[in-house]
């Protein structure tokens, strides 16, 4: 476990904050705009949970528990650079977890109906939060790509953002009343007066 006895260090009062490496890094670097990224996600999937567990789907706010766990570690992953001086032991992400998130994936996309269109994110409350938390995961997906573009990235983090953006799809299907409630888009369809 990670003990914090103190909150505030005063280390980044001049623009600057440590990688899990030790080095030191203006906070307006890709790596550090990617793991914030990766945070909001996690806040935005905590906000999702506010709804999924009130609801009778106790299996959907496991998943997303998890997640969250996991999301700090991809945090941790991308705080730590492939080439820097603690890359060996890092805490890294791996493919295990982004299979777990396909076999979730498949079981839960397995009991919807099939799509006849895109949906509008909305539907219920959970479902709405949990599209807003999927939008957060892409905008991270896309940082850690560019940041993978321009340094050595652990391939697994990319493919772990990539499914769980989907994973949070079907979830919002799943906990929108099995994809009843979902609003599908129509395309064009308010261009008549």
């Amino acid at each position: 476990m990670v003990r914090l006895t103190r909150i505030y260090t005063r280390g980044g009062d001049k623009g600057e904050t440590s990688l899990g490496d030790g080095a030191r890094v203006p906070k307006q670097t890709l790596r550090v705009e990617a793991y914030g990224t990766v945070e909001e996600a996690n806040a935005a999937i905590g906000l999702a949970r506010l709804h999924t567990g009130s609801a009778a789907d106790g299996e959907a706010d496991a998943m997303l528990g998890r997640i969250q766990n996991e999301l700090f570690d991809l945090g941790a992953d991308l705080c730590t650079p492939e080439t820097g001086r603690r890359a060996a032991g890092a805490l890294r992400i791996a493919a295990a977890q982004v299979a777990r998130l396909e076999r979730e994936i498949d079981t839960m996309n397995a009991a919807l109906r099939p799509l006849d269109s895109f949906i509008l994110p909305g539907g219920s409350p959970a479902a709405a939060h949990l599209h807003l938390a999927r939008t957060v995961t892409r905008r991270a997906e896309r940082l850690v790509c560019a940041l993978a573009a321009a340094e050595p990235v652990n391939p697994a983090a990319i493919k772990y953002l990539n499914r769980l953006s989907d994973h949070l799809f079907v979830l919002g299907r799943r906990v929108d009343d099995g994809g009843a409630r979902g609003v599908l888009w129509r395309p064009g369809g308010t261009r008549e007066p």
